[in-house]
């Protein structure tokens, strides 16, 4: 036997796919960014909790519908859609190619996109096949942002220079002209090929003036507005103004930017100007709007003649007043404190819509634009108040709101749900009619519908974007004619007429549509009830007709005669005509066993009522239980008041019946009548019509026991019935 000892095997060395995937759940979330593992099928095995924050969305691992990426939509930067199955990470998985620094946008399920930047490697095993890839990607939305942001200013920059209206030149420390923007050429007349890469003293018309602008300069002075004279490709003498300043780097004089302004025609322009000021002044007079200057404490300074016809104040007036003199007491603060801001150099110019006082103490209504006229250190030296009145348009913006309000109050005040939306079906109003039928508070821009869940009349599911309002701003037409089921968040269904109509502005153009949901759920409650009580009063009828039929027949054969017969059988249609009034004011939906009782035994027994006892808890029987316990009961009366307990002063009649647990636990109805104190009985000497009629009504038609004893000390009946058995045929 050997001494020396075998050593185990050396455990399998895992591969980086296995590795990864048998790492526990927070090596991934330890990594500095978004990562997800699939498998060499593209199926989504690991992620961790930053790629489902920047996916919006968890998926299921091992879930078939998320393969190489978790996130909603691939698109390219250029915003090309990039389907799944050609992405990166798919073709990393199939074909091994690694992808670096690669731009792809991402869409979360909430439609929001962001720029990712995926680094994709494939893992293989130790044989190098492909067990799948790993996926590190990152939010560079910020980055591209600012990137894009860079190259717009860049652009803004380069735009600005050469398209600027005034113009622009860069001269060298040499003095050599490094850049010239159009407006610069075109003032000289140069080409750029001309001008630029000459030194800078060629083009001024007076050497000192150019060598005093070079000095300057270069000891890093700035000039503003600097007079001096160029000289033209066409000969001609330009009177320009410089305004430059130096760039300076580690000390050293760079470069200047000089704006070139042409005031060749200063002159010609100050004519102008003084013919400008003169235009401006007629029209100041000849202005349809109320013009006003104020100084700094509001008193006015200048106004024309349409402010005076608008205040109905002469000019002399109001230029002893100020503006707040006019203004109502009201109003009075808002205007001050946005003035006392404006000539506090704070804000520039302010609007807003006051009222005015005439003398004759009308009101009227001004919209006051007020803008500051400011000198030349930015000082403020006077406002410059543009009114217009806009009584008219007050008081129709008020009747206009009065209209809105009261169409508001008439849509709340309807018992239908109503509501309107947008061109593009977003609800912009509902009532709370409307709440209340949806059972839910709609929010201002849902779509289409204030229902949580819409549903077609054969039960099956209305999709929003389908329903009656949806098609009526789809095909710019009124829907009529159209039935739904709204179903509540509680689940209750209600059925339901829309009635979507669109609306449109005085152009005819569609601007949105207003609904009417007109809750119909007690119409088709009355339309089964009226099939079922058709179909029911059918039903009774033939049953009637039958038991008619029956009594008219056992009547015959058991009757004495013709008159008997007459007796006899319209006693008993008139208890079955009791019955059926008793079950039509219940709308033959059964009746109660004690106002049976009482409603047969009055009617039979007269002023012998009072020498009844009936008692027993409350039953409510169904129809056909309760006209045969009205024959019954019929039969037994007439019995006693002929014969019986009921046809003396002394005798008494008690009834009392009790519910009893039977089988199938069906309740069963135990029902007793005794009679006492009324004269000796004998059992008859042959059975009568009445007892078949009893005996058939509970025991054949209800299944149930009749007991009838002829006791001496009076009549004891006893029905047992089961409640809701027997047929109805």
């Amino acid at each position: 036997m050997s001494n020396i000892e075998e050593f185990p095997a050396a455990a399998p060395r895992l591969t980086e796919f296995e590795a990864l995937t048998a790492a526990a759940p927070t090596v991934l979330d330890a990594i500095p960014g978004a990562v997800y593992l699939c498998d060499q099928n593209g199926w989504l095995v690991r992620y961790n909790s930053e790629a489902a924050e920047l996916w919006g969305q968890t998926p299921t691992v091992g879930d078939k519908r998320a393969r190489f990426c978790g996130s909603h939509a691939l698109f390219l930067p250029d915003g090309t859609p990039l389907a799944h199955n050609v992405c990166p990470m798919a073709t990393a998985v199939f074909a091994g190619t690694s992808t670096r620094n690669a731009e792809v946008v991402m869409e979360r399920p909430d439609g929001s996109r962001f720029t990712a930047l995926v680094n994709i490697r494939a893992l293989k095993d130790h044989e190098g096949r492909i067990q799948g890839a790993i996926n590190c990607f990152q939010d560079i939305s910020d980055h591209k942002a600012l990137e894009e942001a860079i190259q717009q200013k860049t652009a803004d920059l380069e735009d600005f220079f050469e398209n600027s209206a005034i113009g622009l030149h860069i001269v060298g420390g040499d003095g050599i002209i490094q850049r010239a923007n159009r407006a610069e050429l075109a003032l000289l007349g140069y080409t750029a090929e001309e001008y630029v890469g000459r030194h800078i003293a060629e083009f001024h018309v007076d050497a000192s003036v150019i060598g005093d602008i070079l000095h300057k300069l270069s000891c890093g002075e700035k000039l503003d507005r600097y007079p001096s004279r160029l000289r033209a490709k066409d000969g001609s003498i330009k009177q320009v103004l410089i305004t430059s300043n130096s760039r300076f780097e580690d000390g050293k004089f760079i470069s200047t930017r000089c704006f070139t302004t042409d005031v060749t025609g200063l002159r010609e322009a100050e004519t102008a100007r003084r013919e400008i000021d003169e235009r401006l002044a007629a029209t100041y007079d000849a202005a349809t709007i109320g013009i006003a200057e104020a100084d700094k404490d509001g008193r006015l300074l200048r106004v024309n003649d349409t402010l005076c016809r608008m205040l109905g104040r002469s000019r002399e007036e109001l230029l002893n007043m100020t503006f707040f003199d006019y203004t109502q007491e009201e109003d009075r603060n808002e205007d001050g404190a946005q003035y006392a801001r404006q000539t506090a150099g704070e804000i520039d110019n302010y609007v807003l819509r006051k009222r005015a006082m005439r003398p004759d103490g009308t009101t009227v209504y001004l919209d006051v634009y007020s803008s500051s006229v400011l000198d030349a250190g930015g000082g403020f030296r006077y406002g410059v108040r543009v009114l217009q009145d806009v009584t008219a348009t007050k008081q129709m913006e008020d009747r206009i709101r009065e209209s809105e309000q009261h169409l508001r109050d008439l849509l709340e005040a309807l018992p239908a749900a109503v509501y309107t939306t947008d061109a593009t079906g977003r609800i912009t109003f509902f009532n709370n009619a409307a709440v209340e039928m949806s059972g839910r508070t709609p929010q201002i821009g849902d779509m289409w519908c204030v229902t949580w869940r819409l549903y077609n009349t054969d039960g099956t599911l209305l999709p929003h974007d389908q329903c009656p309002m949806a098609v009526a701003l789809k095909e710019n037409r009124a829907v009529r004619g159209a039935e739904a089921i709204a179903e509540r968040p509680d689940g209750r269904r209600i059925p339901f007429i829309p009635y979507p109509t669109p609306l449109h502005d005085a152009e005819g153009k569609l601007i949105g549509a207003i609904n009417m949901l007109v809750d119909i759920t007690e119409r088709k409650q009355a339309e089964n009830r009226q099939k079922v009580l058709i179909d029911e009063l059918n039903h009774r009828v033939k049953n009637t007709l039958a038991t008619v039929q029956s009594l008219a027949a056992q009547t015959a054969r058991h009757a004495d005669g013709v008159a008997d017969f007459s007796h006899r059988f319209e006693a008993r249609l008139l208890a079955l005509s009791r019955a059926h009034d008793l079950l039509t004011r219940r709308r033959w939906e059964g009746t109660f066993l004690d106002e049976l009782v009482g409603e047969v035994l009055s009617a039979v027994a007269g002023k012998a009522a009072q020498q009844i006892e009936a008692s027993g808890p409350a039953i409510d029987l169904d129809p056909r239980v309760a006209l045969n316990l009205t024959m019954a009961l019929n039969e037994l009366a007439t019995n006693a008041i002929k014969f019986g307990a009921l046809s003396s002063d002394a005798g008494r009649l008690s009834i009392t019946w009790r519910l009893q647990e039977g089988t199938d636990l069906k309740p069963r109805l135990i029902l007793e009548w005794r009679e006492s104190g009324g004269p000796p009985v004998a059992p008859p000497l042959r059975r009568g019509t009445g007892s078949r009629l009893m005996e058939r009504s509970i025991e054949r038609d209800h299944r149930g026991e009749f007991d009838l004893v002829f006791h001496p000390d009076g009549v004891i009946c006893r029905m047992a019935i089961t409640i809701g058995v027997g047929t109805d045929e």
